[in-house]
């Protein structure tokens, strides 16, 4: 049976291929070769599954825990920045759900929409390395000792499910292309706000034990 986290790496992998056929989607539609109904079915998919069930078990679920059972902030670092995100991309799928509203689409409507698609999609990608590369892997870590009984996924609503069959289905209609430019990789260095609204794993959760484990680990003086 697939543990709390190993759900979450999965519905990552279901989003990016969505996010892909978003990016397919809005290209082809630009040069009207697209479904503009379509625009809606990709509106529902990211805020109800990757809104209201994804995010939703993440920050009720997973950044609880963490900051209640492993005594970790909620207020700075990781929980604060990725919780912010789901803010931040909440405010950008509406901004873009008004361009997929339109009708008809003139040249300046597609680049707007395009734009608009772009920081959503761009934003999302960083957002689940993040998550999967430093998040779920130290927070499996730092729950492991104590009582984390409460990561246990919920069922999905009807809507949920819906959505995601939506979601699956446009990703088969719309073959998911990726952003050659988009500079993406693991780690906290690649998160856009390292440094700015964080400043990284370590510095952040780490007790003062845990740099003394490293410095006689490497030979600190």
């Amino acid at each position: 049976m697939a543990s709390f986290f190993d759900e979450l790496v999965e519905e990552h992998q279901t989003i990016e291929r969505v996010v892909g056929a978003l990016r397919s989607y809005l290209a082809a539609r630009a040069q009207r070769a697209a479904d503009e109904s379509d625009g809606e079915r990709f509106v529902t998919f990211f805020r109800v599954y990757a809104g209201a069930w994804h995010h939703e078990r993440e920050e009720r679920q997973l950044f609880e825990a963490l900051t209640r059972l492993a005594d970790l902030p909620g207020e700075r670092g990781p929980i604060a920045v990725l919780t912010r995100q789901h803010r931040t991309l909440e405010g950008f799928l509406e901004q873009l759900s008004q361009s997929l509203a339109l009708p008809v689409w003139s040249a300046d409507d597609a680049l707007t929409a395009t734009r608009r698609g772009d920081a959503y999609a761009d934003l999302l990608l960083h957002h689940i390395d993040a998550e999967n590369s430093v998040l779920l892997p130290e927070s499996q870590a730092r729950l492991l000792p104590v009582d984390a009984a409460t990561l246990v996924s919920r069922p999905h609503t009807d809507e949920e499910t819906r959505a995601l069959a939506l979601g699956l289905a446009l990703a088969q209609r719309y073959p998911p292309t990726q952003k050659a430019s988009l500079l993406r990789g693991d780690g906290c260095v690649m998160c856009p706000e390292y440094t700015v609204g964080c400043r990284g794993l370590e510095r952040e959760w780490w007790s003062a034990e845990e740099w003394e484990r490293l410095e006689q680990g490497v030979g600190v003086d």
